[in-house]
């Protein structure tokens, strides 16, 4: 409980710089990098501070240059603040649409790119996915949690086809991401944190040309996703036949 009162607090500690420096800033300049930074660099140390060590494999993979969608599994609240501020450059996310009934929150959500979405609504849903496509094509890399919600036991839930129609309808390369541990940090339902390693697998991004049909590139996508879970945890019927190799980088953090 300690631990995740210390990220929290952490966090809350950095609401007054955000609002004194970053906030007008981004509102006076509509340039929001700065505030981007600071908001990356604050959930980065927070998740430090709470005793969790993040170790990355495969993030020599990733051309920082290049635009890519990267679609992750999801297992704990602790996911998005480990895994955002190691992708590369810039990104952007899809969020609940009451978040932009907030004036000042849906300015600076805005400015960021984010992308509302209404998940109970299909008409909604496309059309967040077509905004994702605009903001991808301006060079702004996407994250998406393909399975919807978190994992209750950490194996794979069913993909979301949102995801799929979004890679699609940019065609920009696709980076499988598994994360490993989170659960055992910070299971779903469980305030407290514990002090753990969180390993996150970057795998080789799959490009357009290799997409192949819808269906092709989501068992592509869980296929990879799926290698980089514990033995235990991984799917006992292969969707593709090729098990993608996860070859070791240098651990991070």
């Amino acid at each position: 409980m300690i631990r995740t009162l210390v990220m929290l607090g952490f966090w809350a500690a950095m609401l007054p710089v955000a609002a004194l420096i970053g906030f007008p800033w981004t509102l006076l300049t509509g340039d929001v990098s700065m505030l981007y930074r600071m908001t990356m660099w604050g959930a980065w140390n927070g998740v430090r501070l709470a005793g969790i060590q993040v170790r990355t494999v495969g993030l020599d993979k990733i051309d920082p240059a290049r635009t890519y969608v990267f679609m992750s599994n999801h297992v704990s609240n602790v996911d998005p603040p480990i895994l955002m501020p190691l992708i590369p450059r810039r990104m952007s996310i899809m969020v609940k649409k009451e978040l932009f009934r907030v004036p000042v929150l849906a300015r600076l959500m805005r400015f960021g790119s984010l992308v509302p979405v209404d998940r109970g609504n299909r008409e909604s849903g496309i059309a967040a996915v077509r905004a994702a496509a605009e903001v991808i094509r301006q060079g702004i890399n996407m994250a998406v949690y393909v399975e919807g919600h978190r994992s209750f036991d950490g194996k794979l839930l069913p993909f979301k086809k949102g995801p799929f129609y979004l890679a699609e309808e940019c065609g920009m390369p696709v980076v499988p991401v598994t994360i490993v541990g989170s659960n055992y940090v910070m299971p779903k339902k469980r305030f407290a944190i514990k002090p753990g390693v969180v390993t996150v697998i970057f795998h080789a991004p799959i490009d357009p040309k290799d997409f192949g049909s819808r269906d092709c590139l989501m068992a592509k996508v869980r296929k990879a996703i799926d290698s980089g879970l514990p033995a235990e945890l991984q799917e006992l019927t292969p969707l593709i036949k090729t098990d993608p190799e996860v070859h070791e980088d240098s651990a991070s953090a």
